[in-house]
């Protein structure tokens, strides 16, 4: 489904992704995000991931979505179009890197969890603490645009992740929604942040947009 929604090609053989690929629901966007390339250029430097670990958020009827307890100053960029960074702090002490999803006024979002680092780059991003604090990634980039230039994805076609889907981690406050499967990850990767006993994994359902 990505190569389908891919914009314009660059050298190095993939294609940044464009507005239309994060402008739908987040159970569709989620895991379609496994496997992707995030490029981060901060500093002079640039840096690239694989995503191997995300959780969706499905909007304001999600009691483990920030949109259900309404809009507010912190939650204001979630009821913008999908494609943009929501970032949050947390604990007193992570920041929280999301994909706001879906379209104007449909409050949905995707958290990164976990991602490998490439082009021999060693660091550990096993967790979305770990991953904002090693791609440099504050809440300065609250707001920001996922297509421009300083934090943006490339599809790769010729990886393909094994996909499964756990419930989320830490909502156990969710009432119901704490059981739902919006939690997915490439099982083949030895990156993301709690791997699930295989007893526990589904296949990832379909998602009518």
């Amino acid at each position: 489904m990505v190569k389908r929604y891919a914009s314009a090609a660059l050298g190095d053989g993939f294609k940044k992704l464009g507005h239309a690929f994060f402008q739908r629901p987040a159970l569709a966007l989620a895991p379609d995000l496994i496997g992707t390339i995030l490029v981060r250029r901060v500093q002079g430097k640039k840096y690239r991931v694989r995503i191997v670990e995300t959780e969706a958020y499905v909007g304001a009827h999600d009691l483990a979505c920030h949109a259900s307890k309404g809009r507010t100053r912190r939650t204001e960029v979630m009821f913008g179009p999908g494609g943009r960074a929501y970032v949050y702090f947390i604990y007193g002490m992570y920041e929280m890197f999301n994909i706001v999803a879906s379209v104007e006024g449909d409050a949905q979002a995707v958290l990164i969890r976990a991602a490998e680092p490439l082009d021999g780059w060693e660091a550990d991003l096993s967790g979305p603490g770990k991953f904002t604090r090693a791609l440099h990634i504050t809440r300065t980039q609250n707001g920001i645009d996922l297509t421009g230039s300083d934090i943006f994805l490339l599809n790769d076609p010729s990886y393909q992740p094994q996909l499964a889907a756990t419930k989320r981690i830490g909502v156990d406050y969710a009432k119901e929604w704490k059981d739902e499967l919006f939690r997915f990850l490439d099982a083949k990767s030895s990156a993301v942040s709690k791997r699930p006993p295989a007893k526990s994994r589904r296949r990832p359902r379909q998602v009518t947009e």
